[in-house]
């Protein structure tokens, strides 16, 4: 998947999110520090049914665009299912997990990136 690929697929996840209310969305560019991904994309739901719906929705809206995923982990009831796409890994917490496992600090030396205005994708609908 290519940089660009991977840009908009930030914001068709992201936005996929912010239908089913996802709370906290976060984007972290980590290309420079790690081989794993160019972007985590990291949100959380209030509870089991919202963050089943906010998996499910990602994954509709990137098969729409054309991304399958590679591997999904903890799907049906986890407190934490992460969908990885290679240039992509949206991790999908509850409240709890989220604050225990704080990936935004783990990761810190990545750039925050606003997931509508990624550096030419501003134009990409998804």
């Amino acid at each position: 998947m290519t940089k660009e690929e991977s840009g908009k697929l930030v914001m068709i996840a992201a936005a996929a999110l912010e239908e089913k209310k996802a709370e906290n969305i976060e984007v972290i560019e980590i290309d420079e520090i790690s081989p794993l991904a160019d972007y985590f994309l990291i949100a959380n739901g209030t509870n089991a049914n919202q963050t089943e719906a906010m998996v499910d929705a990602v994954q509709e809206a990137a098969a729409k665009a054309g991304y399958t995923p590679d591997h999904v982990e903890g799907h049906k009831n986890a407190n934490w299912t992460l969908i990885d796409f290679r240039g992509v890994v949206v991790h999908i917490f509850d409240d709890e997990a989220r604050e225990f496992y704080d990936l935004a600090r783990i990761w810190k030396d990545g750039r925050q990136v606003d997931p509508h205005t990624l550096e030419g994708m501003e134009d990409t609908q998804p």
